[in-house]
Protein backbone atom coordinates (compact mmCIF):
# COMPACT_ATOMS: atom_id res chain seq x y z
CA UNK A 1 0.00 0.00 0.00
CA UNK A 2 1.49 3.46 -1.00
CA UNK A 3 2.48 5.59 2.18
CA UNK A 4 -0.10 8.42 2.85
CA UNK A 5 1.55 12.10 1.73
CA UNK A 6 1.94 14.06 4.66
CA UNK A 7 -0.53 17.12 4.59
CA UNK A 8 -0.42 20.01 7.10
CA UNK A 9 -3.50 21.51 8.01
CA UNK A 10 -3.52 25.28 9.37
CA UNK A 11 -5.76 25.67 12.43
CA UNK A 12 -7.96 28.56 13.59
CA UNK A 13 -7.21 29.98 16.98
CA UNK A 14 -9.66 31.84 19.66
CA UNK A 15 -8.60 33.58 22.64
CA UNK A 16 -9.65 32.15 26.07
CA UNK A 17 -13.26 31.89 26.86
CA UNK A 18 -15.99 30.17 25.05
CA UNK A 19 -14.74 26.58 24.93
CA UNK A 20 -11.65 26.61 27.04
CA UNK A 21 -10.34 29.16 29.77
CA UNK A 22 -7.54 29.23 28.13
CA UNK A 23 -6.41 30.90 24.02
CA UNK A 24 -7.09 27.33 21.58
CA UNK A 25 -6.79 25.95 18.29
CA UNK A 26 -10.09 24.71 16.53
CA UNK A 27 -11.34 23.43 13.08
CA UNK A 28 -14.22 21.53 11.62
CA UNK A 29 -13.24 17.64 10.76
CA UNK A 30 -14.53 17.55 7.82
CA UNK A 31 -11.10 19.38 6.85
CA UNK A 32 -9.33 16.18 7.93
CA UNK A 33 -11.83 13.72 6.82
CA UNK A 34 -12.11 15.03 3.45
CA UNK A 35 -7.98 15.34 3.39
CA UNK A 36 -8.17 11.35 4.74
CA UNK A 37 -10.60 10.56 2.27
CA UNK A 38 -8.54 11.70 -0.65
CA UNK A 39 -5.13 9.25 0.61
CA UNK A 40 -3.88 12.06 2.60
CA UNK A 41 -2.22 11.98 6.35
CA UNK A 42 -3.39 15.34 7.67
CA UNK A 43 -1.32 16.75 10.61
CA UNK A 44 -2.38 19.80 12.51
CA UNK A 45 -0.31 22.97 12.69
CA UNK A 46 0.02 25.27 15.70
CA UNK A 47 0.90 29.04 14.94
CA UNK A 48 4.39 29.62 14.82
CA UNK A 49 6.10 31.53 12.15
CA UNK A 50 9.69 30.34 13.05
CA UNK A 51 8.95 26.73 12.63
CA UNK A 52 7.96 27.16 9.32
CA UNK A 53 10.88 25.75 7.80
CA UNK A 54 11.31 22.65 9.95
CA UNK A 55 7.38 22.48 9.66
CA UNK A 56 7.61 22.16 5.76
CA UNK A 57 10.53 19.32 6.04
CA UNK A 58 8.27 17.25 7.09
CA UNK A 59 5.23 17.56 5.16
CA UNK A 60 4.18 16.77 1.45
CA UNK A 61 1.77 19.05 0.93
CA UNK A 62 -0.04 22.14 2.58
CA UNK A 63 -3.69 22.96 3.34
CA UNK A 64 -4.37 26.78 4.37
CA UNK A 65 -8.09 26.57 5.57
CA UNK A 66 -10.50 29.35 6.33
CA UNK A 67 -12.00 30.87 8.91
CA UNK A 68 -14.42 33.91 10.88
CA UNK A 69 -11.23 36.61 9.92
CA UNK A 70 -9.60 38.59 7.03
CA UNK A 71 -6.33 39.09 6.06
CA UNK A 72 -4.71 42.44 7.09
CA UNK A 73 -4.94 44.44 4.58
CA UNK A 74 -1.60 46.17 5.36
CA UNK A 75 0.18 43.16 4.06
CA UNK A 76 -1.45 43.77 0.22
CA UNK A 77 -1.37 47.53 0.34
CA UNK A 78 -5.18 47.98 1.07
CA UNK A 79 -4.88 50.62 3.86
CA UNK A 80 -6.78 51.06 7.20
CA UNK A 81 -8.81 48.15 8.05
CA UNK A 82 -12.66 48.10 6.69
CA UNK A 83 -15.00 48.35 9.94
CA UNK A 84 -16.46 44.84 8.97
CA UNK A 85 -12.68 43.48 8.82
CA UNK A 86 -11.43 41.02 11.65
CA UNK A 87 -7.79 40.17 12.07
CA UNK A 88 -5.69 36.96 13.42
CA UNK A 89 -2.56 38.57 13.02
CA UNK A 90 -1.05 35.20 14.79
CA UNK A 91 -2.39 33.12 12.58
CA UNK A 92 -2.30 35.34 9.39
CA UNK A 93 1.91 35.79 10.10
CA UNK A 94 2.20 32.05 10.54
CA UNK A 95 -0.15 31.19 7.71
CA UNK A 96 1.86 33.90 5.11
CA UNK A 97 4.78 32.22 6.64
CA UNK A 98 3.85 28.78 5.83
CA UNK A 99 2.52 29.26 2.19
CA UNK A 100 5.98 31.74 1.12
CA UNK A 101 7.76 28.40 2.68
CA UNK A 102 6.12 25.98 0.64
CA UNK A 103 6.05 28.24 -3.18
CA UNK A 104 9.67 28.64 -2.53
CA UNK A 105 10.00 24.50 -2.25
CA UNK A 106 7.45 24.06 -4.78
CA UNK A 107 5.63 22.01 -2.65
CA UNK A 108 1.86 21.67 -3.63
CA UNK A 109 -0.73 24.45 -1.75
CA UNK A 110 -4.62 24.08 -1.56
CA UNK A 111 -6.12 27.28 -0.59
CA UNK A 112 -9.94 27.21 0.97
CA UNK A 113 -11.50 30.44 1.32
CA UNK A 114 -9.66 32.72 3.42
CA UNK A 115 -6.99 30.51 2.46
CA UNK A 116 -7.02 31.12 -0.85
CA UNK A 117 -7.64 35.12 -0.54
CA UNK A 118 -4.10 34.68 1.32
CA UNK A 119 -2.14 32.25 -1.20
CA UNK A 120 -3.36 35.23 -3.72
CA UNK A 121 -1.44 37.94 -1.27
CA UNK A 122 1.48 36.00 -1.10
CA UNK A 123 1.44 35.55 -5.45
CA UNK A 124 1.52 39.76 -5.13
CA UNK A 125 -2.35 39.90 -5.49
CA UNK A 126 -4.73 42.28 -3.77
CA UNK A 127 -8.23 42.08 -2.04
CA UNK A 128 -11.78 43.78 -1.88
CA UNK A 129 -12.13 44.59 1.89
CA UNK A 130 -16.06 44.41 1.88
CA UNK A 131 -17.76 42.85 -1.14
CA UNK A 132 -21.32 44.88 -0.57
CA UNK A 133 -19.19 48.30 -0.80
CA UNK A 134 -17.40 47.79 -3.39
CA UNK A 135 -19.27 45.28 -6.13
CA UNK A 136 -22.67 46.49 -7.27
CA UNK A 137 -25.62 44.04 -7.04
CA UNK A 138 -23.47 41.38 -5.55
CA UNK A 139 -24.88 38.34 -4.03
CA UNK A 140 -25.20 37.44 -0.43
CA UNK A 141 -22.00 35.91 -0.58
CA UNK A 142 -22.46 35.36 3.42
CA UNK A 143 -25.29 32.98 1.77
CA UNK A 144 -28.02 32.94 4.49
CA UNK A 145 -29.01 29.03 3.97
CA UNK A 146 -26.80 26.31 6.12
CA UNK A 147 -23.07 25.49 4.14
CA UNK A 148 -24.09 22.37 3.79
CA UNK A 149 -26.69 23.75 0.63
CA UNK A 150 -25.26 25.55 -2.16
CA UNK A 151 -25.41 29.56 -2.37
CA UNK A 152 -24.36 30.00 -6.08
CA UNK A 153 -22.72 28.38 -9.08
CA UNK A 154 -19.21 29.47 -10.64
CA UNK A 155 -18.05 29.20 -13.86
CA UNK A 156 -15.21 27.54 -14.45
CA UNK A 157 -12.50 28.96 -16.44
CA UNK A 158 -11.42 26.84 -18.81
CA UNK A 159 -7.76 25.95 -19.98
CA UNK A 160 -7.29 25.96 -15.85
CA UNK A 161 -5.19 23.40 -13.19
CA UNK A 162 -9.16 23.83 -11.41
CA UNK A 163 -10.97 23.18 -14.93
CA UNK A 164 -8.92 20.26 -15.26
CA UNK A 165 -9.67 18.62 -12.24
CA UNK A 166 -13.47 18.88 -11.94
CA UNK A 167 -14.04 18.48 -15.82
CA UNK A 168 -17.04 21.08 -15.42
CA UNK A 169 -17.52 24.71 -17.01
CA UNK A 170 -19.87 24.92 -13.48
CA UNK A 171 -20.04 23.99 -10.03
CA UNK A 172 -22.77 24.83 -7.39
CA UNK A 173 -20.78 26.07 -4.33
CA UNK A 174 -21.43 27.47 -0.91
CA UNK A 175 -20.30 30.92 0.20
CA UNK A 176 -19.33 31.98 3.36
CA UNK A 177 -17.20 35.22 2.77
CA UNK A 178 -17.35 38.91 2.59
CA UNK A 179 -13.94 39.60 1.20
CA UNK A 180 -12.79 38.23 -2.45
CA UNK A 181 -9.65 38.34 -4.56
CA UNK A 182 -9.17 42.04 -6.30
CA UNK A 183 -6.27 40.85 -8.73
CA UNK A 184 -4.56 37.71 -8.37
CA UNK A 185 -0.98 38.11 -8.31
CA UNK A 186 1.64 37.91 -11.18
CA UNK A 187 1.52 35.01 -12.95
CA UNK A 188 -1.40 33.79 -11.03
CA UNK A 189 -5.03 33.88 -12.94
CA UNK A 190 -8.52 33.72 -11.80
CA UNK A 191 -10.09 30.12 -12.38
CA UNK A 192 -13.74 30.65 -11.09
CA UNK A 193 -16.29 33.76 -11.12
CA UNK A 194 -19.77 34.25 -9.32
CA UNK A 195 -22.31 35.72 -11.85
CA UNK A 196 -22.35 38.53 -10.31
CA UNK A 197 -17.94 39.17 -11.18
CA UNK A 198 -16.59 38.43 -8.16
CA UNK A 199 -13.36 36.30 -7.60
CA UNK A 200 -13.97 32.39 -6.90
CA UNK A 201 -10.92 30.55 -7.11
CA UNK A 202 -7.15 31.56 -8.36
CA UNK A 203 -4.08 29.51 -8.88
CA UNK A 204 -0.68 30.06 -10.15
CA UNK A 205 0.81 27.60 -13.36
CA UNK A 206 4.13 28.42 -12.03
CA UNK A 207 3.98 26.00 -9.49
CA UNK A 208 3.42 22.40 -9.50
CA UNK A 209 0.06 22.83 -7.29
CA UNK A 210 -0.90 26.16 -6.19
CA UNK A 211 -4.59 26.39 -6.04
CA UNK A 212 -7.30 28.11 -4.01
CA UNK A 213 -10.93 28.20 -3.97
CA UNK A 214 -13.29 30.44 -2.55
CA UNK A 215 -16.03 28.03 -0.87
CA UNK A 216 -15.64 25.63 0.94
CA UNK A 217 -15.27 21.72 -0.98
CA UNK A 218 -14.98 19.54 2.41
CA UNK A 219 -18.74 20.18 2.31
CA UNK A 220 -18.61 18.36 -0.84
CA UNK A 221 -21.49 20.59 -1.56
CA UNK A 222 -21.38 19.32 -5.24
CA UNK A 223 -20.53 16.32 -6.49
CA UNK A 224 -16.96 17.30 -8.09
CA UNK A 225 -15.64 19.22 -4.88
CA UNK A 226 -14.17 15.82 -3.82
CA UNK A 227 -11.89 15.91 -7.01
CA UNK A 228 -10.13 18.93 -5.41
CA UNK A 229 -9.09 17.28 -2.00
CA UNK A 230 -8.01 13.84 -4.86
CA UNK A 231 -5.65 15.76 -7.22
CA UNK A 232 -3.91 17.99 -4.36
CA UNK A 233 -2.97 14.95 -2.30
CA UNK A 234 -2.23 13.21 -5.67
CA UNK A 235 0.35 15.77 -6.98
CA UNK A 236 1.73 15.73 -3.00
CA UNK A 237 2.73 12.45 -3.43
CA UNK A 238 5.39 13.61 -5.87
Amino acid sequence: MAKRPVIGVTLDAEPAGGWSKLPWYALRRNYFSSVIAAGGLPVALPHHPELAAEYLDALDGLLVTGGAFDVDPALWGGGAPHPKVTLKPGRTDFELAAVREALARDIPLLGICGGQQLLAVAFGGTLIQHIPDEVEGALAHEQPNPRTEPGHEVAVAGGTLLASIVGAKTLAVNSAHHQAVATPGKGAVVNAVAPDGVVEGVEHPGYRFALGVQWHPEYAVDPRDPAIFDAFVRASRG
